[in-house]
């Protein structure tokens, strides 16, 4: 009878996780292969396409403005979500509630409806500016729009409840008596939280920076609308090879160069997340 549940169990499970694999299969491994693929062969076989995209000083700047742009978004959303995120942490129901409100409040709204809000509010005679020359801050209107200030602005916006999240989960997490042994001790409650939150925090900090980091590798319409042809990402600059040029090679070889790399910084983040972080 104990054999017959188990082998129950077991094709139970199977049925489970077939069809997962089988999406997983369809949806993300063969296109992935297909496009590493088709950087080998087209125009031609060979790795003519790496070699002219390495070689391209337009292309390499699209490569290193992402990862530059990137950064950059990665570490403001980091500074700006760490606050909220620990005010949530030791916040009441009500209060709690409320800013989780106003964190996955944008979501109900479409991508490219808050986007165009951004271009509304950046351009020279947006709100901003007009708000800034009348508190007389500025003389002229500041060039937000097709800029890099712009981009980091709009992706800074979206990619903050990626942030807060995961900080928050893990902030939740940590028990409160190792603040109170560390104040008991004699420590200041900052240096209780040097030493003893933040570093428990961490996880949390890192979690939210490779969600940040990667999806914001792959952006496309927020650079598209908000930034100029000198802030052009890799998502923009694969849509425009294909669509425009018809360069599926090059398009393909972008997407391939962008995936392993970023395959990279996710194994080293694995790595790292496997260390133990001490508290002294």
């Amino acid at each position: 009878m104990a054999g017959v549940v188990h082998n129950i169990r077991r094709h139970s499970l199977k049925l489970i996780v077939i069809p997962s694999l089988l999406l997983l299969l369809i949806f993300f491994v063969y296109p992935l292969i297909t496009i590493l693929i088709r950087s080998f062969i087209d125009p031609e076989p060979g790795i003519s396409n790496y070699i002219n995209f390495f070689s391209q000083s337009g292309y390499m700047k699209a490569l290193v403005n992402t990862f530059k742009i990137s950064f950059i978004v990665t570490i403001i959303t980091l500074l700006a979500a760490y606050p909220v995120a620990y005010v949530m942490a030791k916040a009441g129901p009500r209060l709690k509630g409320l800013i989780m409100l106003a964190i996955l409040l944008p979501f109900w709204t479409a991508l490219l409806v808050r986007t165009f809000a951004w271009m509304v509010l950046l351009q020279d005679k947006g709100i901003i500016n007009k708000f800034l020359l009348w508190l007389g801050v500025i003389d002229a209107p500041l060039k937000l729009m097709n800029s890099l200030t712009g981009v980091v602005i709009g992706m800074v916006y979206i990619m903050l409840p990626f942030m807060i999240l995961p900080m928050h989960t893990t902030m939740v997490s940590i028990d409160r008596r190792l603040l109170q042994a560390a104040e008991n001790l004699g420590a200041p409650p900052f240096i209780a939280f040097l030493r003893v939150f933040l570093p428990l925090s961490l996880p949390g900090v890192g979690a939210g920076s490779i969600i940040v980091f990667v999806m914001t590798l792959g952006y496309y319409i927020i650079p598209s609308l908000l930034g100029g042809t000198e802030q052009i990402m890799l998502g923009e600059f694969i849509a425009d090879q294909i669509q425009a040029h018809l360069n599926w090679g090059i398009g393909a070889t972008a997407g391939a160069v962008l995936v392993f790399i970023t395959l990279i910084f996710f194994i080293a983040y694995l790595k790292l997340s496997d260390e133990e972080v001490p508290v002294d």
